[in-house]
C-alpha cells in the first residue's frame, strides 16, 4: 500500500475524532427530537392518550383548517418585517462601531450590547409592560404635548417591540463584527476613483460584508419566528402565531399530534431559509 494513502487515512481518522462531539451532539439533541416529533406527527389520539401509528390524520386536519394557514402567513410576515426592520436600524449603528470609532470604544459598546442577555427575555420582555401601557412611560410623556395615549399594547406594534427586543443587539454585533473586517484598503481606492459615501456602502462595504449581514437576518428571522414570548405579552396572542398555535392545540384535548404537525411546518421552513440565505450568503458572483 502507497505511503501517501496511509498518512491520508490516519489524517481522516484524525478529523473524525474531533468531528464526533459535534455529531454526537447533533444526534442526541437535534436530529434525535426532530425525528421523533416527525414520527409522533403519524400518532393519533384516543381517550385523551396518544396511540402510536401511523396515520396522516393529523396532517390531513392541520392543513384542511383556515386558521393553521391564517398563522403560518401571520407569522412569516411578522417574521419577515422583524428582519428587515432589525437588518436596517442596525445598519448605521454597526457601520458607524465598524469605521466611527476607536476598538476600544467599540469592544465596549459590543459588551455593552451583550449585557441585555445577561438577564431573561421574559424578564426584559415584562419590562415593556411598564413603558408601553396606556398609562406607561411614552404615553405619560406624550401626555405633556398633548398627544395620546396611544393602545402599545396587544398590537403588532407591541410584538414587534418584543422582536427587537430579542434580536436587535445580536444583529447588531454581527454586522459589526462583519464590517470591521472589511479591506480598509479597498474602501480607500474607491474613494481615490471618486466614488462617494454611498457608492463606497453599496459598492464595497456591503458586498464584502454580505455573508455577515445575512447570518445576522437570518439569526433575526429564525429567533423571531419561533418566538412565543412577544407575541403572546405584547402582541395579545390574537391572531395567534405559530408558536402560540402549539400551546392552544396542545391544550385541546391532548393532541400533541397535531401540535408536531405544527412544528414540524415551523423546522421545514427555518431550514428551508437558513440553507437559502447561507447560499446567498457565500455565492460568488462568475
Amino acid at each position: 500500500m502507497p505511503e501517501s494513502s496511509v498518512t491520508k487515512r490516519k489524517f481522516d481518522w484524525y478529523a473524525m475524532t474531533w468531528r464526533l462531539p459535534v455529531m454526537v451532539w447533533q444526534l442526541l439533541f437535534f436530529v434525535g427530537p426532530l425525528l421523533f416529533m416527525i414520527a409522533m406527527s403519524f400518532f393519533l389520539v384516543k381517550n385523551y392518550r396518544m396511540v402510536e401509528a401511523f396515520e396522516t390524520t393529523s396532517w390531513i386536519k392541520m392543513f384542511g383548517k383556515g386558521y393553521f394557514w391564517d398563522s403560518y402567513f401571520l407569522t412569516l410576515a411578522l417574521a419577515a418585517w422583524a428582519t428587515i426592520v432589525a437588518t436596517c436600524v442596525a445598519f448605521p449603528a454597526a457601520f458607524g462601531l465598524a469605521f466611527k470609532v476607536s476598538d476600544s470604544a467599540r469592544r465596549w459598546i459590543i459588551f455593552l450590547l451583550i449585557i441585555p442577555f445577561f438577564t431573561s427575555y421574559l424578564v426584559r420582555t415584562f419590562s415593556w409592560y411598564v413603558i408601553l401601557a396606556e398609562s406607561g412611560v411614552i404615553n405619560n410623556i406624550l401626555g405633556y404635548i398633548g398627544l395620546g395615549p396611544y393602545t402599545m399594547l396587544n398590537t403588532r406594534f407591541g410584538t414587534m417591540v418584543g422582536y427587537m427586543t430579542l434580536t436587535l443587539p445580536l444583529v447588531i454585533i454581527l454586522q459589526t463584527l462583519s464590517m470591521a473586517n472589511v479591506d480598509k484598503n479597498l474602501i480607500e481606492a474607491a474613494q481615490n476613483l471618486g466614488a462617494g459615501r454611498f457608492k463606497v456602502i453599496f459598492k464595497v462595504i456591503i458586498p464584502s460584508a454580505k455573508a455577515g449581514l445575512v447570518i445576522g437576518a437570518v439569526f433575526c428571522f429564525i429567533l423571531s419566528f419561533g418566538d412565543f414570548v412577544a407575541p403572546y405579552y405584547l402582541g395579545g396572542s390574537k391572531p395567534p402565531t405559530l408558536s402560540i398555535l402549539i400551546i392552544d392545540t396542545t391544550k385541546s384535548g391532548q393532541q400533541w399530534p397535531r401540535a408536531a404537525v405544527v412544528a414540524v411546518m415551523m423546522m421545514t421552513t427555518l431550514m428551508i431559509v437558513a440553507f437559502t440565505a447561507i447560499k446567498l450568503a457565500y455565492s460568488k458572483k462568475t
